[in-house]
């Protein structure tokens, strides 16, 4: 795909971007590069390779799913200034 500085300066104003013909040449080159890279990669035949969801063969560790902590609802409720059956009242914001 080939880009020329009306397609850079069209690009920079659907981003809303403000840029000059010095920045639009610099732009223009480097997105030109990009390009030619993926058409490059898009060219390498893959046929019989399988996808990886990960570069190297790694096994994320997980730590065992086990409770850390205690319940502390009647502890945390003493301060609150009003509860009901174990749930916390609050003042009515929506009417």
């Amino acid at each position: 795909m080939a880009l020329n500085i009306p397609d850079i300066k069209r690009l920079a104003h659907l981003a809303q971007i403000e840029i000059n013909d010095s920045e639009a040449e610099k732009t223009l080159t480097k997105l030109s590069g990009i390009l030619t890279l993926i058409e490059e990669m898009q060219a390498v035949d893959t046929t019989g390779i399988t996808p990886m969801s990960h570069s190297q063969d790694v096994v994320q560790r997980l730590r065992d799913d086990v409770v850390t902590a205690t319940n502390q609802r009647d502890t945390f409720q003493k301060n609150a200034p009003a509860i009901d059956k174990g749930l916390y009242l609050v003042p009515k914001v929506i009417e």
